[in-house]
């Protein structure tokens, strides 16, 4: 029997960061390498989803999420962003951060356009990309500064490109994007009429006292910006899967379809249980970032007692590392043996990178979002190599 498989899941597989989740189960490690923030539920968030279980709140909400969830999103977004969204017309609550870039591509972009991606990316967008057959365009950042390379962004813009991802706090890099940086692209845009897709999911996750700025929140971004952010990080829920979009009006709508047509709608319950903890003091965020920023550090210096070279990050809960001292020689080698050495999962730094290009090679990205003890074990692990 010949089985018909659709031609855009030629370029489909699964990531390095599920496929290292497994083996590092398998051995019983310390998963440095996906995302999960397996934190503690702040007790607000989870008691607002056990009483809305108990209440029978189980049915569909509206497509663009529950009214009073989106109430509140807007009032965040005008208090911490800086920017105005109508929670009827603008917003949406979406299945993840995911769902809202997803629900965002397919409403903007057609097969055959280009996006830019600045590497180091998040292989999720890539893949979404992808899947709904756009082509990616690749430009660059420095690790070293954290700094844009504007003339690679300029060189990755051609007569199909229709827009720019963003993501700051950057996943993997953990660089945060300055004003200086988003008005240049919001420039760059302008002249180039793109939309910029800004994932700002790690918002609050910010070190060394920088600010976050969103790029909707610059003199005349707003209309070219479409705004993505999500609770999965800030309250360590990444499996509720509760995220949100805010963009204009006219792209909103046609997005929201499409968050309906995916997946009808954001878990109810859950839903409830992100409303619940949107009413959460100023200190329960500020506290977040100390105690973030403690575990970068510990981290960082970690891996440099294990003479890697830490590209220190500005936000996020992710390093990226440079192994060319300890000899391995390509990521893939150095995931495997750290596993094997330390039972670690790392994820590769070719993952984050265009395919075949070679770039990442020599790197690996952690992620710190872990209890204190297994973080403190893995550090030990990593001091020993």
């Amino acid at each position: 029997m010949t089985r018909h498989i659709a031609a855009r899941m030629g370029a489909l597989v699964q990531s390095d960061i599920r496929r290292l989740t497994i083996e590092c189960d398998r051995v019983g490690g310390i998963n440095l390498g996906q995302g999960i923030c397996d934190l503690p539920t702040p007790p607000l968030v989870a008691q607002g989803a056990i009483e809305a279980i108990r209440n029978r709140n189980a049915t569909y909400t509206h497509a663009r999420g529950l009214a009073d969830l989106r109430r509140a999103l807007a009032e965040k977004l005008r208090v911490f962003n800086g920017v105005n969204y109508d929670p009827e017309t603008e917003l949406c609550v979406t299945v993840g951060s995911s769902g809202a870039f997803a629900s965002a591509v397919f409403a903007t972009l057609d097969p055959g356009d280009e996006v830019v991606l600045i590497e180091p990316f998040y292989g999720y967008h890539l893949n979404t990309l992808l899947l709904a057959g756009i082509r990616p365009r690749y430009a660059r950042m420095s690790l070293k500064t954290m700094t844009l390379d504007r003339a690679s962004i300029e060189q990755a813009i051609s007569l199909r490109t229709k827009g720019i991802v963003v993501c700051t706090p950057g996943n993997p890099s953990g660089m945060v994007y300055g004003r200086d940086d988003l008005a240049w692209l919001g420039e760059l845009a302008a002249h180039h009429d793109l939309l910029l897709y800004t994932d700002e999911i790690y918002e609050y996750i910010v070190y060394d006292g920088r600010a976050h700025i969103s790029a909707a929140s610059l003199p005349g971004l707003r209309e070219r910006t479409v705004t993505i952010g999500g609770y999965s990080k800030t309250f360590s829920i990444t499996g509720w899967r509760i995220g949100y979009l805010a963009a204009p009006a006219d792209i909103l709508a046609r997005a929201a379809v499409c968050s309906d047509l995916l997946y009808v709608c954001a878990p109810h319950p859950l839903q409830r249980g992100v409303l619940a903890g949107l009413s959460s003091p100023p200190e329960y965020y500020a506290q977040m970032c100390r105690d973030y920023q403690k575990a970068r550090d510990s981290i960082c210096d970690a891996l440099e007692a294990a003479r890697f070279a830490v590209y220190r990050p500005q936000g996020s809960y992710y390093v990226i590392a440079d192994f060319s001292a300890l000899g391995w020689p390509d990521d893939q080698t150095a995931s495997a043996e750290l596993l094997k050495r330390a039972r670690i999962a790392a994820i590769p730094g070719g993952a984050f990178y265009e395919p075949g290009s070679g770039r990442g090679r020599n790197q690996l990205r952690f992620c710190f979002a872990k209890e204190p003890d297994v973080l403190a074990e893995a550090c030990r692990r990593l001091r020993a190599l």
